[in-house]
């Protein structure tokens, strides 16, 4: 075989290899991202739990890049501590080591075996895309198992070609441009499972020296660091100290490893003498090697990443989405709890709003009502924010389940901005001609004011729990506050009626003001039920009309 035919194999080999990381990454993560993200968001209570959750979930991801990049979305967010993350993603190194471990058995005979069970499982059309998630996680493991035999056996000739010495004679004698060249190739590839992988069978057929394989290791374990450090670059401050941390960590451990690299290999021969098994054995040794010798320290290292990331903070932020991650795109389950989330602050934003508007009808502050109006531009942001990112989610990547929640997000988030427009184009308004024409509510027709603007500010509590939960009960409660508002809309029209035939002055000056009100509460309830109307749909407990069939 020739020197092109040679290349040729073993690029297409690593492009397999590849393929088959990615898919297994994916094909997991799709198939329990939610479970892994609850998982991650309850195991890291203290520095050892987040070690040993980490190198799970990174043997299930097959990525520890996967799992630092989930817990610099999760550590932006304010869902987990920088501290907590760095614990994570020192777990995750480990974890993928030992993925590592199992890869480089020899397991040709379970190429077959896989191809034909994840074939079959992406067949499968129930489980809301479930099968077909792990039908892929397997298809990848039989491509990378298939990959690795590819570049074994096509690499044996490379051990008397006379290009590779020309390139492994200088990397050799500079184990500096050794290591810096593995980073740079791992950062190209997005996969030091992968790089090490390759190295370990290109050392097995003799291809490369295994004390150059082993400074090669050391070379993608930086280039691990950098992946990740590169890919959050867009985060905030608070999520990008993670990635730092763990880059940091690994460049400090290479520093410490490299003056006793020869002292090591002896140590490995004792342990295996094949030299795969030495390259797989020394990757694992050295990253939990770093944890043992990192974890007490995780607090200064923290400390050190807070000061070279500082908290920046700044008035637009408040109007600036804060959970939208845009990393989460391969991961729709991920990427619709980022929408819920920033749909949620819509809600609180239009809660204040609210608060606010009663506020200002009981006190006439001016101040306020101007703060109220801004906080309206707020919500048009977040909302279009919201309304592009969920167009981005493509409904060819969602499951029956993900396109609902993706439509009830959407319709809620519509909502909310209606809610907003209420507000800013109709109560203020009314708030201003009550300020300038110095009008006032009489005592009772302000209490009924108040009554019915808690009434309202109740019910969008119990919205945003229908709205988080589906909950048929809580629906049901919110359809009858609508009801509820309507009956409490009838009572006031005909207290107030009284009040205007007894002649109350200030019932007299503010009678088309107070309705005004009660119509713009009541118009708020309605957008505010919406969110219901699914869960009641779906349990059968709506009518398609109120009309009489003729």
């Amino acid at each position: 075989m020739s020197a092109t035919a040679i290349l040729i194999h073993i690029i297409g080999g690593v492009c397999l290899l590849l393929w088959g990381v990615r898919l297994v990454s994916t094909g997991l993560n799709r198939a329990f991202g939610a479970e892994l993200r609850r998982f991650i968001t309850r195991s890291t209570k203290n520095r050892f739990l987040g070690l040993f959750s980490g190198a799970a979930i990174a043997m299930g991801l097959q990525s520890s890049t996967a799992v630092t990049l989930i817990a610099a979305s999760f550590a932006s967010k304010g869902l987990l501590s920088t501290l907590a993350g760095i614990s994570l993603v020192l777990g995750a190194d480990i974890g993928t080591t030992l993925a590592a471990q199992i890869l480089i058995f020899d397991l040709d005979w379970l190429v077959p075996v896989m191809l034909f069970s994840g074939y079959s499982l992406t067949r499968i059309k129930k489980g809301g895309g479930y099968y077909k998630y792990l039908g892929n996680a397997f298809l990848g493991i039989a491509l990378i198992l298939l990959s690795l035999q590819i570049v074994v056996d096509v690499s044996a000739p490379l051990r008397d070609s006379e290009a590779l010495h020309v390139l492994i004679i200088p990397l050799s004698q500079e184990p500096v441009l050794a290591i810096l060249f593995a980073a740079i190739l791992t950062w190209l590839v997005h996969s030091s499972l992968a790089m090490v992988l390759l190295f370990a069978s290109f050392t097995l057929t003799g291809a490369i020296p295994v004390m150059l394989g082993l400074v090669l290791v050391l070379g993608a374990n930086l280039g691990s660091g950098i992946i990740a450090y590169v890919d959050t670059l867009s985060e905030k401050s608070v999520g990008r100290r993670i990635p730092l941390a763990n880059l940091i960590m690994r460049f400090a451990g290479i520093v410490f490893v490299m003056p006793f690299i020869h002292l090591i290999q002896p140590f490995l021969v004792d342990l295996s003498t094949d030299p795969a098994r030495m390259l797989v054995n020394f990757h694992t040794a050295f990253n939990i090697g770093l944890a043992i010798m990192m974890l007490p320290f995780i607090g200064f290292i923290n400390k050190i990443v807070s000061r070279i990331l500082p908290d920046k903070s700044s008035a637009d932020d408040k109007d600036q989405p804060r959970y939208l991650d845009y990393s989460a795109f391969e991961t729709p389950q991920a990427a619709l709890a980022s929408a819920e989330r920033e749909t949620l602050r819509i809600s609180d934003t239009v809660s204040r709003m609210m608060k606010n508007t009663l506020e200002v009808l009981r006190t006439d502050n001016a101040e306020m009502m101007r703060k109220v109006s801004k906080s309206d531009n707020r919500v048009d942001i977040l909302y279009d924010a919201v309304k592009k990112y969920l167009a981005r989610i493509t409904n060819e990547s969602l499951t029956e389940k993900e396109a609902i929640r993706h439509q009830q997000i959407l319709s809620f988030a519509t909502n909310l901005e209606h809610i907003g427009d209420i507000i800013d184009k109709s109560l203020l308004e009314l708030c201003d001609k009550k300020i300038r024409k110095h009008l006032t509510f009489s005592d009772e027709g302000f209490k009924e004011i108040s009554e019915a603007y808690h009434h309202v500010l109740e019910n969008l509590t119990l919205a945003q729990h229908v709205f988080m939960t589906n909950d048929l009960k809580m629906a049901r409660q919110l359809f009858h506050g609508k009801m509820k508002l309507r009956e409490m809309e009838i009572q006031t029209s005909e207290k107030h009626m009284r009040r205007l035939r007894e002649g109350v002055s200030e019932t007299h000056s503010t009678s088309s003001l107070h309705l005004d009100v009660f119509r713009d509460l009541r118009r708020i309830q309605s957008y505010l039920t919406m969110v219901g109307y699914p869960t009641l749909e779906e349990a059968g407990e709506l009518h398609r009309s109120r009309l009489k069939e003729a």
